[in-house]
């Protein structure tokens, strides 16, 4: 049987997209990001290229890094991964910018100088283990649970753990409607956070005794341990959870 194309996925993309471009946010927040929107193409591209069903695999990133998925529309976005590993540069696919743009935060796609080394690390391991592209995605998938970056007036990041209680509400449940959307279509047998954030996410939105879901290490350079060799930590968390790799 072959891959399910992967026109559902879209739809859902653009439901959560559209939802959660109404929501609010108070200081500290003063820019919030939706690539979802301004780099619709190239979100939609990597959709449409790797994004047949089934899955086994569902990989859940916890939100766009300002020089990954914010500037790419791509999950671990960093931009030389997403041309050189994915192949997602073609005509097309330009990237917008979002409105408001914060002045250190410039929004240059593909022409980004800047690499994102959780993009970098994770993409890396998944060329150096399946070669091609086409070979991880035949059984895995990337995605992030909150399709928004957050950004403080200094330019700083702001994950959306950090949000009041009141302003997650409205956003966990667009995100986990998306969530569970995107499992049903994708079918993987296993949800795997990467980080602890989305793991916990998955384990509220999905129903654990039909999904296995577990966590592995995030490649974040904030991370001591990550640093230390994030790809080896990482095969060996996923061995452990119960999925083969090469």
């Amino acid at each position: 049987m072959g891959k399910q194309p992967p026109q559902d996925l879209i739809a859902t993309s653009r439901k959560l997209s559209q939802r959660v471009s109404k929501l609010a946010f108070d200081a500290p927040v003063a820019y919030v990001y939706n690539p979802l929107a301004y780099a619709q193409g190239l979100h939609e591209a990597y959709l449409a290229r790797y994004g047949g069903a089934p899955k086994q695999v569902l990989l859940l990133g916890m939100n766009p890094g300002p020089f990954g998925m914010a500037q790419t529309g791509v999950p671990f976005g960093d931009v030389a991964m997403v041309r050189d590993f994915l192949g997602l540069d073609g005509l097309g696919r330009e990237v917008g910018r979002p409105d408001p743009e914060h002045p250190k935060r410039k929004v240059q796609g593909l022409a980004c100088p800047r690499g994102e080394v959780s993009g970098t690390r994770l993409w890396g391991w998944a060329r150096d283990d399946f070669g091609a592209s086409e070979r991880f995605f035949a059984r895995f998938f990337v995605a992030n649970y909150c399709p928004l970056a957050f950004m403080e007036a200094s330019g700083r990041n702001l994950t959306p753990d950090k949000l009041p209680a009141s302003e997650r509400a409205d956003l966990f449940a667009a995100c986990d409607e998306a969530l569970r959307e995107t499992v049903a279509i994708l079918r993987p047998r296993h949800v795997v956070g990467v980080g602890a954030f989305a793991a916990e996410r998955a384990k509220e939105a999905l129903n654990a005794d039909e999904i296995h879901i577990g966590t592995i290490l995030h490649p974040s350079p904030a991370s001591p341990l990550a640093n230390r060799g994030w790809a080896t930590e990482a095969r060996r968390q996923l061995v452990a959870l119960g999925i083969e790799l090469p």
